[in-house]
């Protein structure tokens, strides 16, 4: 790990030196200690910011989990040939062999950087893209292709050489698709119908079935309205959540196993990861996030008001967790006020709180880097 710690300073003070932005200003990344030390084979956590939509505030940070530090917008420093920084929209990050694959909404493209470094080797243009995910060769992207202020069309999961980076082929699936998991063979597919809730059209209610070898859609599954989270549990089965209409259908969240849903929990969600058999939810209600934990093998609510946070560093609006797949310790990215920055919350594996810091605008995902 002392390798990869010498890698990210090294590399600030050579690109720094030999090249720079065309207005000559560089932005250098802010460090904060967050006084605690994890060895395990994850040297860190990446959060991707997603900043305000039309103001090109996406950024990275960088959680060194053996040093103990965060540091705030890590990519210009690394990149500072990139005139426009990372980009617009911030929606998702994933770690796929030796690279960080970082997709920009709003900037219709998918970055690819280096894991370790965070320097980019190149990017895929897709338009309104929102979601990644992996097989083989292949990394595959949900896309609603069209943009809110056009007619809505339906969506696709664009394919792409993960060693050229060039869309090799495209599947239309349902409208504006979100999440996607890679199982058995198929890609499916969370359609949320996010643009058509105010038409006639109404929302999507369908996941997508991607035949991997045809790469076409071999079947829908009835699920829910406006889908949008998508996850494979240890035992093959997919959790799908549904964001409801904001109005008089709630949230909820389902079970699919054999391509058809086999429970419907009615539980109020707006995302979640897992860890063993436990399943950890979280939801803002009434302006104060609420965080639950299921088992996945009985699908029942085992603790209801799980995380301990302190009354004077209060959550205020819940955007991602995640969950350290060896320590079991949970990760709260607040968006605050949507506006300026937001934390991330670290909370033990009984929910204890333990640390919180500063963060980019809108902190939403994020992914754990393994050491060398």
């Amino acid at each position: 790990m002392m390798k990869l710690r010498y890698v990210f300073y090294s590399l600030l003070i050579v690109v720094l030196a030999v090249s720079c932005r065309e207005d000559d200003t560089i932005i250098y990344p802010s460090e904060h200690s967050i006084g605690e030390v994890t060895h395990t084979k994850y040297a860190g956590l990446y959060v991707l910011n997603e900043g305000n939509m039309g103001s090109n505030k996406a950024t990275l940070d960088f959680l060194d989990l053996e040093l103990g530090k965060y540091y705030r917008n890590i990519y210009p420093s690394r990149n500072p040939n990139q005139i426009k920084e990372l980009g617009d929209v911030g929606n998702d990050v994933k770690i796929y062999g030796n690279s960080l694959w970082l997709v920009i909404n709003q900037s219709n493209k998918v970055e690819v950087a280096n894991a370790r470094t965070a320097v980019s080797r190149g990017h895929v243009d897709i338009p309104n893209c929102r979601y990644v995910a992996f097989q083989g060769r292949y990394a595959y992207v949900s896309s609603y292709v069209g943009k809110i202020s056009e007619k809505s069309v339906l969506g696709a999961v664009y394919k792409v050489d993960t060693a050229s980076l060039q869309i090799v082929d495209k599947c239309t699936v349902g409208y504006q698709p979100e999440e996607l998991v890679v199982q058995d063979g198929k890609i499916y597919v969370a359609n949320s119908g996010g643009y058509n809730g105010m038409s006639s059209l109404g929302y999507d209610r369908t996941v997508s079935i991607i035949d991997l070898n045809t790469f076409t859609v071999t079947k829908t599954i009835d699920v829910g309205i406006n889908l949008f989270r998508l996850r494979s549990d240890k035992y093959g089965k997919l959790w799908v959540s549904s964001r409801g209409d904001y109005d008089k259908t709630p949230s909820n969240l389902y079970v699919l196993d054999n391509d058809k849903v086999e429970s419907e929990l009615n539980i109020a969600v707006d995302g979640f990861d897992m860890i063993g058999d436990s399943l950890v939810t979280y939801t803002n209600l009434n302006g104060k996030p609420l965080f639950k934990v299921l088992d996945i093998r009985t699908h029942k609510v085992v603790d209801s008001n799980f995380l301990k946070v302190p009354e004077k560093f209060p959550i205020k609006i819940a955007y991602g967790l995640m969950i350290h797949p060896i320590t079991g310790d949970i990760f709260v990215m607040d968006a605050t006020n949507y506006v300026s920055s937001g934390k991330l919350y670290c909370f033990d594996k009984y929910g204890n709180y333990k640390w919180h810091t500063q963060t980019g605008d809108i902190p939403g995902h994020g992914c754990f880097l393994l050491r060398k």
